[in-house]
């Protein structure tokens, strides 16, 4: 009888009632053909891995991580609300002492959702990750540090961008170069905010990186980070397609890699994201991943068409990965000499394209640079539906002066917006007001 060394908690949420459509990668098979697997494999025999019900996620717990536009209701369908939700009750269950670590097998996914949301990007419409962070720091006050280690093939552009301006949320992304994928972004130089500058870790691979590859970057990057960092919380954002069968990836993981990769990271929260090889690779990586999580033998998962020689890494990807993992260990040291010349107000602006909606939104970003806390930022975004908002953010730990300034910015906008929105992390508050 396989024994697990640890208390595992699973959540299954498929989503029947949400889908982009019938035919879309995104669909509910993507966790119906794992649940067969976990059942036919015996894994919920196994004594310590047990099943959990999804919660809910309010309306309240997604306004700490977004601003809505026009509001919460109208982005989101009640699977949203559940996905969520099941990251919540994880996190709860993980806290609680319930269970040592615990997997959100849920849908839809989130790390593509920013912090602005105007619509759909890359199949995510909230940021489940986020929102489930948010709760713990609501309602866990001893968490004072997490990292979420994102390891979907595909850059977390929406996560990076939420806990841009955070010093105490560390986020390494470790995805197929941005060059050769969505969404185009994710390169070493993106390294965080003024007074975050070395939180954000991003870690492009080449195309047809294997289990060589990313297991280096584990061992040589992220292991070191993460033993530098101490992080109360350890997240791991699962996206599966980086394995070799993905049809809309490049990438040559495997679902043994996975397995050794949660293994070596052993995350408290695992949250599954992307991945679309429905048949060939999930119900065998996320098997592997659970068996990590317990702390039992995965050495046996593997994929029936698996051929080693086919998906044997490149000496020249190796050689390059060496590199990249130098240079990107040798930023998170250095990362002191990061932070810019300060000065009191600091602004960028971006274009963003919510791909699944077809919706295109300018921002404007004014922030304040603080040396006594975080820094309080207002946002100025503006989309092609129409709408025209401003977002003010107070953050945790804010200093008199700069919520002082984020309230002035919220009673006196100075612009024509239909709405004005606020977050204030402290007070836990999260309003808005029409104009």
């Amino acid at each position: 009888m396989m024994e697990a060394k640890k208390k595992t908690g699973l959540i299954f949420f498929p989503a029947y009632d949400w889908e982009i459509s019938p035919t879309h990668p995104e669909r509910k098979e993507r966790l119906l053909y794992t649940q067969d697997q976990v059942l036919e494999e015996g894994v919920l025999d196994i004594e310590g891995i047990r099943e959990f019900k999804a919660g809910l996620a309010t309306e309240h717990d997604i306004g700490r991580a977004h601003f809505c536009v026009p509001d919460v209701g109208s982005r989101i369908t009640e699977s949203h609300n559940v996905s969520a939700g099941g990251c919540i009750e994880a996190a709860r269950l993980v806290l609680e002492g319930v269970v040592d670590n615990a997997f959100a097998l849920v849908r839809p996914p989130g790390h593509h959702a920013m912090r602005v949301v105007h619509g759909s990007r890359g199949f995510c419409n909230i940021n489940i990750e986020a929102v489930m962070v948010e709760w713990v720091r609501r309602h866990h006050s001893r968490i004072k540090k997490i990292a979420i280690v994102d390891t979907d093939c595909h850059h977390g552009d929406g996560t990076q961008d939420v806990y841009w301006h955070d010093p105490d949320v560390l986020y390494i992304s470790i995805h197929q170069d941005g060059r050769t994928l969505y969404p185009g972004s994710g390169f070493p130089d993106e390294y965080g905010g003024p007074n975050a500058a070395g939180m954000t870790l991003n870690i492009p691979l080449p195309p047809r990186t294997s289990d060589e590859g990313m297991l280096h970057v584990m061992e040589e990057v992220v292991m070191p980070v993460i033993d530098d960092f101490k992080p109360d919380l350890i997240i791991n954002s699962a996206g599966q397609d980086n394995h070799y069968s993905d049809p809309i990836t490049n990438m040559s993981f495997t679902a043994g890699g996975y397995a050794r990769l949660n293994d070596m990271l052993s995350p408290h929260i695992c949250v599954l994201e992307g991945g679309y090889s429905i048949e060939s690779a999930l119900p065998y990586v996320n098997t592997g991943i659970i068996l990590a999580l317990a702390g039992a033998d995965y050495s046996y998962v593997r994929e029936p068409d698996l051929d080693p020689e086919k998906i044997r890494q490149d000496p020249r990807i190796t050689e390059y990965i060496k590199r990249l993992s130098g240079q990107i260990l040798t930023l998170w040291r250095t990362r002191a000499g990061l932070r810019p010349e300060r000065r009191e107000f600091m602004e960028r602006s971006r274009s963003i394209y919510y791909d699944t909606d077809g919706i295109s939104e300018n921002q404007n970003e004014v922030f304040r640079f603080c040396d006594a806390c975080p820094g309080v930022f207002k946002l100025d975004s503006a989309a092609s539906t129409g709408y025209h908002i401003l977002g003010i953010h107070i953050p945790h730990g804010a200093c008199p002066a700069c919520r002082d300034r984020g309230q002035s910015w919220y009673e006196k906008p100075g612009g024509h917006y239909y709405a004005v929105y606020l977050q204030d992390m402290d007070q836990d508050l999260y309003m808005v007001r029409r104009m």
